[in-house]
């Protein structure tokens, strides 16, 4: 029994396979930090006298004004829509959600082509009304312009955090308020919003995160925030140092960001008593009100969502039938695919992790195997630089063997190939698969494995005998949502793709900056439709949890 206890409680093949992954995963970071000690060349001088001011000043601006822009609009639809009844209201629970499924990169392209002196609103007042003007209609084409088409497209994170949150609110506090001569706006500002900060918090740290990863849109709008840096000091100057210091400052950035918003939920510790709370129910809005509501919410939806919808379509129906070629079929098969082999490979490392961490009660395992997921934290463009050089550096050793012993040179085996295209998707994406299968593994418990080895089997035969069926859903979940992340990924994609090499997101990227936004739809809409399927299914596990 001791042998048995030790094997479980210590070491085991598992945990061995999980600390592998673990540090593969951490190569990005690794290689960041080993190249901060090479002496910095005349770019980064360069950079610093020139380009580092504005890279932070407008990566803050950005930051700031998005968050604050989708916080006001997110905590608004959230309040109207888990405390008051109106027309459309249960509809409206899932419509809000439907931003998450348009990538920020491709509602740029959108509203952009919709206020051109050539698109829709600007032919028809000249055509209809008689307006004849010069320029775009609205010039978005900036800060404001991008904080705009960012909020718009990420400002589902807050809303679904703090609608969870505020259904969950017991309706003894907000009855207190009002006994105590509170009316609705005090109480949602001294009561209700006070409770939901740490959600909100939470959601305001994940567009931090969209926003600090985000190329497509700000390189777009010509706005220089330090991916772009990344990008042109990797590609136009051609100093792989200059990356890697960009690369470090965004990511002490994100960890400070990170360190913020858990500091935040830790210090806040909001409880509803002992008794059982007053079941929540709505109030229903009469008269002026609950146009006024409604008018809201469906403003927000059509802008957010209806308008770049109906305008992709429009684009698609009229360059369909020459953007649909057998080349197109073959990028589609192609995402596919990249996507699909990239969520097995995930699942594969969530698995073997979470399963060390089952069979293996170390507390500095279990800690360390949460590391795996901040992948996702990490903008794409660092994990692209912290990935590329240590690979390219292993291909020239390669090389040089094979000249060593005269014979042909194989080329880049690893830095230009689709293999360090399917590691860095790995390494940003892994926590998408990780959380919804360590979900899994929580539910089923652990007593599951222990009556399974007492009654003889192995550590394999009980996973795939007993722990794989029983978690089959949340398997499924994880996959299909590594799908949908990998096929609107860009950054890295730009980075990393081997030559001539296509996917959807490069597809689009490259007609939209070509001047062909109404051929770009066509993959943008595939794109989009994809991913609607995971916000359905949020909205089901919200409705579920209320439940």
């Amino acid at each position: 029994m001791e042998l048995v206890k030790s094997k479980y409680y210590w070491w085991n093949n598992w945990a061995g396979m999980a600390i592998i992954i673990l540090l593969v995963i951490a190569l990005p970071v690794f290689t960041i930090v080993w190249k901060l000690f090479d002496s910095p060349g005349e770019t980064w001088t360069h950079l610093v006298d020139t380009l580092l001011w504005d890279y932070s000043k407008n990566t803050l601006l950005l930051l700031l004004g998005t968050a604050l822009f989708s916080a006001i609009i997110g905590v608004t639809a959230a309040w109207f829509i888990a405390n008051y009844e109106f027309p459309l209201r249960k509809y409206f629970e899932w419509l809000l959600i439907l931003p998450l499924a348009v990538p920020a990169y491709i509602m740029a392209y959108t509203y952009a082509g919709m206020l051109s002196y050539t698109g829709p609103i600007q032919t028809f007042f000249r055509n209809q009304l008689g307006w004849n003007t010069s320029g775009p209609f609205l010039d978005i084409m900036n800060i404001p312009g991008a904080m705009f088409i960012l909020g718009i497209s990420l400002f589902p994170y807050v809303y679904v955090m703090a609608r969870s949150s505020f259904m969950q609110q017991s309706r003894n506090l907000q009855e207190a308020s009002y006994l105590l001569g509170m009316g609705s706006f005090r109480t949602f500002f001294k009561v209700a919003l006070p409770m939901a900060r740490p959600a909100i918090a939470g959601g305001l740290s994940l567009i931090a995160m969209e926003v600090l990863n985000d190329y497509g849109t700000v390189k777009y709008f010509g706005v220089n925030t330090f991916t772009t840096g990344i990008f042109r000091a990797w590609f136009s100057l051609g100093d792989a140092g200059a990356a890697i210091y960009l690369s470090a400052i965004l990511t002490v950035v994100v960890f400070a960001l990170l360190w913020l918003e858990t500091k935040q939920r830790g210090e806040a510790s909001y409880t509803q008593g002992s008794n059982a709370p007053k079941p929540f129910v709505r109030k229903a809005l009469i008269g002026w009100k609950k146009w006024t509501v409604l008018s809201f919410l469906i403003s927000l939806f059509l802008v957010a969502f209806g308008f770049p919808i109906a305008q992709i379509l429009a684009w698609v129906w009229a360059t369909f039938h020459k953007v649909v070629t057998a080349d197109f079929i073959q990028i589609i098969l192609r995402s596919f695919s990249l996507a699909v082999g990239t969520g097995l490979f995930i699942v594969c490392f969530a698995i073997i992790m979470l399963y060390a961490v089952r069979l293996t009660k170390v507390k500095w395992l279990q800690t360390v195997s949460k590391l795996a997921v901040l992948g996702y934290a990490i903008p794409g463009a660092v994990i692209a630089v912290g990935i590329f050089i240590p690979l390219l550096q292993l291909d020239n050793v390669i090389i040089d063997v094979f000249k060593s012993l005269s014979f042909a040179s194989p080329g880049l085996l690893f830095s230009g190939s689709v293999f360090t295209l399917i590691f860095a998707y790995i390494v940003r994406f892994l926590a998408v698969g990780f959380n919804p299968i360590d979900a899994g593994f929580q539910k089923v418990g652990r007593h599951v494995n222990e009556a399974s080895r007492l009654l003889g089997f192995s550590d394999t035969k009980t996973l795939f005998k007993i722990d794989l069926p029983l978690i089959r859903n949340s398997i499924f979940s994880a996959l299909l949502l590594v799908f949908v992340d990998v096929l609107k990924e860009l950054p890295l994609t730009l980075i990393l793709r081997p030559f001539n090499f296509q996917t959807l997101a490069t597809k689009a990227f490259d007609m939209a900056t070509n001047e062909m936004i109404a051929e770009s739809a066509n993959a943008s809409l595939i794109i989009i439709m994809t991913g609607i399927i995971p916000v359905i299914l949020l909205n089901r596990i919200i409705r579920t949890r209320k439940a």
